[in-house]
């Protein structure tokens, strides 16, 4: 399973299809990458199903539980509880609480909710909120792959207090094939951990992924300066995993791979035919391949700056 983490065509779709757990998984297919999300719900879960994956190994809390109630609570990380607390899960400032707090309106009361530093402190301090209160002790007898108690049992310990809280958590599990995430281990995700990580540190940019490898696309200003600053990565190794000479300048839209560029495409990207204004490197940069294995796989283009149209290129 974990070679299919690495390539972009099939590191989510074939998990979410049920074919590393034999188990049918009903719902939408999420997309391979972030970039390619269709909604917001998507996009939250492609970017933070890591932590919950985390959570899991770490405290037995379903990731499918984690990531609906992220979803439900904070609104797929759009509502302002989210954006001035960083509380994704809607966890209140008890009298143990000992951090910061804001007020908020809640079911017609005005509420104090804990607030957090970073995202992942919110993850955290869901899975230890569970684990300290006595009312969810029993939820720790099911198993991890079992949701649909989970969501039954924290609807009876009164996590919230909509009746229906169990139902709406089940049809974003089942929805999204959020349950296929009960079968993770950090073993399985090492590449979107990797970019969850950078991301929490670099908030003001989008790290995704192609072939298994990191990259971002160049914005107005860049250079192998800022970019080094930005990712702690040496100018030098940024010019070789890219294949670029010391003087190029880099220039809004170039993809900029933030680790070593693999000898091949990811499986099922066997070749490519060729579009207007494409070049061997361009096409080296799309699929993460480095330039001399790409020239090697296709010695007759070797002299084209540029490539006819309909040329096709071979790429594993």
């Amino acid at each position: 399973m974990k070679n299919s983490i690495y390539t972009l065509l099939i590191s989510m779709v074939l998990l979410l299809s049920g074919c590393t757990s034999g188990r049918h998984v009903t719902g939408t297919s999420l997309p391979s990458d972030v970039s390619q999300a269709r909604n917001d719900n998507e996009r939250y879960i492609l970017t933070y199903y890591p932590m919950a994956v985390e959570q899991m190994e770490k405290h037995n809390i379903p990731a499918s539980i984690t990531l609906a109630q992220a979803l439900l609570e904070g609104n797929a990380g759009k509502s302002t509880l989210v954006a001035e607390a960083n509380n994704h899960f809607g966890v209140k400032a008890d009298k143990r609480w000992n951090g910061r707090s804001v007020k908020k309106m809640d079911n017609g009361r005005m509420c104090s909710f804990r607030a957090y530093d970073s995202t992942r402190d919110s993850y955290e301090d869901h899975s230890r909120f569970l684990l300290t209160n006595s009312r969810y002790d029993f939820l720790f007898k099911y198993r991890k792959t079992d949701y649909k108690k989970w969501a039954k049992g924290l609807r009876d310990a009164g996590y919230a207090e909509d009746r229906s809280y169990h139902t709406k958590l089940i049809n974003l599990i089942e929805r999204y094939g959020l349950q296929q995430f009960d079968h993770y281990s950090m073993s399985d995700i090492e590449v979107d951990y990797k970019r969850l990580t950078m991301q929490e540190l670099t908030t003001d940019r989008t790290i995704m992924k192609a072939n298994g490898l990191l990259y971002v696309i160049a914005k107005q200003g860049d250079s192998f300066e800022t970019l080094s600053k930005a990712f702690d990565i040496s100018k030098r190794k940024l010019r070789n995993y890219n294949d670029l000479y010391k003087g190029y300048t880099i220039k809004a839209g170039d993809i900029i791979y933030l680790e070593k560029k693999n000898n091949k495409a990811g499986k099922g990207y066997n070749f490519h035919t060729t579009k207007e204004g494409e070049s061997l490197y361009t096409i080296a940069q799309k699929y993460g391949i480095k330039l001399k294995k790409i020239y090697k796989m296709n010695p007759q283009y070797e002299n084209y700056t540029t490539l006819k149209v309909g040329d096709v290129i071979r790429l594993r």
